[in-house]
């Protein structure tokens, strides 16, 4: 029988990614470019801290939503194994690991400047 299960689409590593000046710079395997600021892609954290975690009785702890962080700036960012970067700010924040799908998904859903 064939599996209906849905498939994740695999996003595959930038072909480069750096940082230039306070932006996120990166090339995908298809070409397109994006640049990223450090105020949106701390927005955007997937981190505990921003979203929450739910413990083993099913309760919500942190992740108070969506906030503002102006003036934040990106001030490196380090490699996760071959999937992910994981950024630190310049507010001291380092705990978001952003998978290739995951930036890919705020690139695309990101409002044009």
């Amino acid at each position: 029988m064939p599996d209906n299960q849905p498939t994740e689409i695999q996003v595959k590593a930038p072909r480069q990614i750096q940082l230039i000046g306070a932006e996120l710079a990166i090339v995908w395997e298809d070409s397109r470019e994006d640049y990223l600021d450090g105020e949106f892609l701390r927005e955007n954290s997937p981190s505990a801290e921003n979203i929450g975690e739910v413990d083993v009785l099913g309760q919500k702890w942190g992740g108070d939503g969506p906030r503002s962080f102006p003036g934040v700036k990106l001030q490196t960012f380090e490699y996760v194994g071959n999937y992910a970067i994981r950024p630190v700010f310049s507010d001291g924040h380092k705990t978001g690991i952003f998978s290739w799908k995951y930036l890919r998904e705020l690139a695309e859903k990101r409002p044009a400047s």
